[in-house]
């Protein structure tokens, strides 16, 4: 657009050259025609020269309350006591080019969040004579922004939070994405240590030759899930009794991305039903003794009968 509004700039005097558009008429009836971008010009020391319906309808001001003033007075106090507006003008004048996303105030005061591109205006003989400005309103974008960011800012810091599961993520390759704390409470490592490595070494020799780690997520892209218990090894190689899900992962578009990996460190469970057991069968054990004794006393008593 900045290109179209090179060719149409002409006269010798820069404020009269941007009011100078009578003879483009079609391309004034374009710009006049959007509303929901405001398109306005600007001379080269930032006075507002044109006015479009759609910077009317953004900012609050009509053609005739705005055009002349500078465009600084849409920036807000803080912007302008740092400068922004005359670092904006420079900027373009000095790279061709400035865009930006902040705070801007309408008539009224209130604020909203735009984007705004502003790219110098040279007439046929290179002269600079002003800017071209397009700012958009994307206040409903940045509030659903910050929503989902407030979002996974809650959940991270729920998962951070756990600190009885290891909860963390792999890519499609089975290297870790992230680490929470319970993670590194079971499995010893922080996330400087583990982060960008394969989850392989998370399990036994015996279960990497057997190919378990590849295995896994094969059974969960194919399957929706995959869930086992076994031994784990912790990073100082002492051996853990984990119970393990894995979770593929897919995108809005449906594209596998990676793997959701919830592991619990069920040890003392473990050694829990091994101690019953090992009970059981001392009980069991027992029982046949006793029995055993009951019935050769029967036999001797008979015997000696």
């Amino acid at each position: 657009m900045a290109g179209e509004l090179r060719l149409c700039v002409l006269g010798s005097s820069p404020l009269s050259d941007l009011e100078n558009f009578s003879e483009q008429q079609r391309f004034q009836l374009l710009v006049n025609s959007i509303t929901d971008y405001a398109i306005y010009m600007l001379d080269p020391t930032g006075r507002i020269a044109t006015w479009n319906p759609g910077a009317e309808r953004f900012k609050g001001y009509t053609a005739d309350e705005i055009i002349g003033q500078n465009f600084s007075v849409f920036f807000t106090p803080e912007d302008r006591d740092a400068g922004l507006p005359a670092k904006a003008l420079r900027t373009a004048l000095a790279e061709g080019r400035f865009e930006a996303e902040g705070w801007r105030l309408r008539k009224d005061g209130s604020r909203f969040w735009v984007n705004a591109v502003l790219d110098p205006v040279y007439d046929q003989d290179g002269r600079h004579v002003g800017f071209a400005k397009i700012t958009r309103d994307i206040t409903a974008k940045r509030e659903q922004e910050t929503a989902l960011y407030e979002t996974e800012q809650r959940f991270r810091m729920l998962v951070q939070g756990v600190r009885d599961y290891a909860i963390y993520m792999l890519d499609t390759e089975g290297r870790v994405t992230n680490w929470n704390s319970g993670a590194e409470k079971i499995k010893g490592y922080t996330a400087d240590q583990i982060v960008g490595e394969h989850f392989s070494r998370f399990y036994t020799d015996e279960d990497r030759a057997r190919g378990e780690p590849q295995f896994a997520l094969e059974t969960a892209l194919r399957e929706g899930k995959y869930e086992r218990e076994g031994w784990r090894v912790r990073k100082d190689g002492s051996l853990f009794w984990a119970n393990v899900v894995l979770d593929p992962i897919f995108d809005e578009s449906g594209k596998h991305v990676g793997f959701a990996k919830i592991t619990r460190d069920a040890t003392e469970r473990k050694k829990a039903e091994e101690d019953l057991e090992e009970a059981r069968t001392a009980l069991v054990q027992s029982q046949k003794l006793q029995a055993l004794g009951e019935l050769t006393g029967g036999i001797a008593h008979d015997f000696n009968n």
